[in-house]
């Protein structure tokens, strides 16, 4: 019975209680759709079609679930069945579950797992979250340097099951030092009396177990790894991380960026917008609003400030949004851009007069062109408006030319220094730029505005 089900068929069959359908559909559909199909259910429907299946797919199923669904999983079953499918799932899927439990709860769950998962689990849990030791998995190949190609295939024939990935084979010495690997390619091709010190690649590109998951992930993306062997400070094969959880991660990191730039604060997840509740959502952007609000403050004393002139040009207001969008416009491209290139390595704090000079030179080009535009657009759009005895449209255009060019080029400085200042005061690019950015830029933008109105047209 190759086919998807719906919600309502799924039911329909639990009614009936055709279990032998449910099982065939679990077992031959792929486990992703399953769990899927399974997330639309009441917690006890889904536990009552897992029970269906063989442990190990059980397992497959569970860890794919979504992550709230498998904690009130965990607190309605028993222990023992908990146990029993947490020592199923891969090494780094059991570990990221169990992190999200308390520590009175986790515990129970432990001794009830045999002793050599517990003892992994334990070992993975020794990792600061966030590093390459908290993703990887135990669940690797190792081979010796002086066996033959042919006792190697047959030790991956015999060990695969157990295995996350057998396509990399990691050759260790007798202190469990990383030396080389092999793939299966390698394996196959290669003549079965062949020693496999003879045919391995000694050039390993690895990752330290301490380092930042995401330069772990970029590594694996960077040389098109299908995994990545992480080793300790002694250069000890400690794990893997294999393409599957280079891209969790990615995305995680992406997530997390992209939050931090609208200042969006509390825990980055992957979550999804519905499954977070309004409360939560109200928490994670109270703050950064309410301070930016407090210190839009700024702008508005600025404006106060230039009263006069603008009681006396009241054309003046009419172009202010125009600048003020534009130099925002113009911050928020250039500090997207740096931020990119600062967490892809591609740029750091040392650079910031090459980045300074390259970002002027594109606002010089951009605030030219704007400028033009802008004084275009004052001379067709205002000519019917009321200009003053001793002004004329021409010089209140240019004034809001120059106005606009200047803004352009200081948000461009702007924009790129506010990240690498970040950087360098070993903060998160991420969150300084985008918040501060848009009150600097407001603040800036008007100071120059008026400044230009004043000088130009001689207020």
């Amino acid at each position: 019975m190759k086919s998807t089900l719906l919600k309502p068929e799924l039911e329909e069959l639990l009614a009936k209680k055709d279990y032998p359908a449910i099982k065939e559909f679990c077992e031959e559909e792929h486990p992703e759709i399953v769990a899927e199909m399974l997330g639309s259910l009441e917690i006890p429907q889904i536990w009552q079609v897992l029970t269906l299946l063989s442990i190990d797919r059980r397992a497959n199923i569970f860890s794919r679930l979504d992550e709230d669904i498998q904690e009130e999983l965990a607190d309605f079953i028993s222990r023992k069945d908990l146990a029993l499918i947490i020592s199923e799932m891969p090494a780094d899927d059991r570990v990221d579950l169990l992190r999200r439990f308390p520590e009175e709860k986790r515990e129970p769950i432990l001794s009830a797992i045999a002793h050599a998962e517990r003892e992994d689990i334990r070992r993975l849990f020794g990792y600061k979250e966030g590093t390459a030791g908290a993703v990887m998995t135990s669940e690797y190949v190792t081979l010796k340097p002086n066996q033959t190609v042919s006792e190697a295939i047959a030790a991956i024939r015999r060990d695969a099951l157990n295995k996350e990935t057998v396509y990399y084979a990691y050759i260790i010495d007798d202190q469990r030092r990383l030396i080389g690997f092999v793939s299966l390619r390698d394996l196959i091709l290669s003549d079965p009396n062949a020693l496999i010190q003879d045919i391995m690649h000694e050039e390993v590109i690895s990752v330290k177990a301490d380092e930042d998951q995401e330069v772990a992930a970029r590594t694996i993306q960077k040389y098109d790894l299908i995994a990545l062997p992480v080793v300790d400070e002694h250069g000890v094969l400690v794990g893997i991380i294999t393409h599957d959880d280079a891209v969790d991660i990615i995305t995680q990191e992406q997530t997390e960026d992209m939050e931090k730039l609208m200042a969006i604060a509390g825990a980055h997840e992957a979550a999804g917008y519905m499954k977070t509740s309004t409360w939560k959502h109200f928490k994670r952007r109270v703050v950064w609003i309410v301070a930016l609000a407090a210190l839009g403050l700024f702008s508005g004393s600025v404006v106060h400030s230039f009263e006069d002139t603008l009681m006396k040009l009241m054309i003046l207001a009419l172009y202010m949004p125009m600048v003020a969008d534009t130099g925002g416009n113009t911050g928020s491209q250039t500090a997207t851009v740096v931020v990119r290139a600062l967490a892809l390595r591609e740029i750091g704090p040392k650079d910031f007069f090459r980045i300074l000079f390259k970002e002027i030179r594109i606002g010089l080009l951009l605030g030219t062109i704007l400028a033009v535009l802008s004084f275009g657009k004052v001379l067709f759009l205002s000519q019917d408006t009321y200009i003053p005895p001793g002004f004329s449209l021409e010089r209140i255009g240019l004034a809001i030319a120059v106005a606009l060019g200047l803004q352009v080029v200081s948000s461009a400085i702007v924009g790129a220094s506010l990240p690498l200042l970040a950087a360098f005061l070993k903060a998160d690019p991420a969150v300084v730029a985008s918040p501060a950015l848009t009150t600097v830029v407001d603040v800036t933008g008007l100071l120059i505005y008026f400044t230009s109105a004043k000088y130009i047209l001689g207020l």
